[in-house]
């Protein structure tokens, strides 16, 4: 085995590993479902090479909704609410198990609307990997990828103990025996998203953000000051703080 080889095993056992303590961090200190769930996504894409992603989910109507994604510009909100109307999401939503898409113009004729969506957007491959809690299905995690492939089992594993650890994130500060702890985080999540996304339209308009770089501005603000996603949300769209607060807090380059 070449050293250089050795070296980037070591490299990627590091990777995975950090990943791993980014997502327990996490969990350790006050948070949101949002925020955790972009946690994820971006470790898992991080860790596996790929360069997008969304996290769908389940309402109480029993449909699957976006909660979380790697960018929040348009081209991958879109291709993932897609693939929550038809796509691997739904077959992985579906079945509880994790769905590959080595080559999406495979998928053509079955999913249609995804196919042109998806490859318009300049995605090639996915991998739908189920959250999940005991036996219940409660959103799925969509990844995609700018080239064709299959993931391998290893990353297929690496990406459901990741989204499995989000789960338990996500009953973290919930009564477990509770049979309405998950239907309540669902709605919790879905609207603080939506309280998000108000405040990231008022933040990119103000301070002449993309829409990214409002989320990040979010999230970075309330990290500095110790407080919640949705607090700071809620407190944007109340205007209890101003945008160039949020702003300052952003790293310099």
């Amino acid at each position: 085995m070449s050293t250089e080889h050795i070296v980037g095993e070591k490299s990627r056992e590091a990777k995975i590993n950090g990943a791993f303590v980014t997502m327990a961090d996490a969990l350790m200190k006050e948070y949101d479902i949002v925020d955790l769930l972009s946690t994820l996504l971006n470790v898992s894409t991080d860790v596996l090479g790929l360069d997008a992603g969304g996290i769908l989910l389940v309402d109480a109507g029993g449909d699957l909704e976006l909660v979380a994604s790697t960018s929040e510009e348009a081209r991958v909100v879109e291709t993932i609410i897609i693939a929550a109307g038809e796509g691997p999401c739904i077959d992985c939503y579906n079945t509880a198990a994790p769905v590959s898409v080595a080559e999406i113009e495979d998928v053509a004729t079955k999913w249609p609307k995804f196919y042109r969506t998806a490859l318009e957007q300049g995605f090639r491959s996915t991998f739908a990997v189920p959250m999940r809690l005991r036996n219940e299905v409660v959103g799925v995690m969509n990844l995609l990828h700018s080239q064709p492939g299959h993931i391998s089992e290893e990353d297929g594993l690496i990406a459901q103990a990741l989204a499995d650890l989000a789960v338990l994130g996500v009953l973290h500060e919930r009564n477990f025996r509770s049979p309405f702890a998950i239907t309540e985080q669902m709605h919790l999540a879905l609207d603080t998203r939506i309280l998000v996304e108000q405040a990231k339209g008022v933040l990119a308009h103000s301070e002449k953000l993309t829409m990214t770089e409002a989320f990040n501005a979010l999230r970075q603000y309330a990290r500095a000051n110790d407080t919640t996603l949705r607090r700071v949300a809620e407190a944007i769209t109340q205007r209890s703080i101003t945008t160039t607060e949020v702003v300052a807090a952003r790293p310099r380059p």
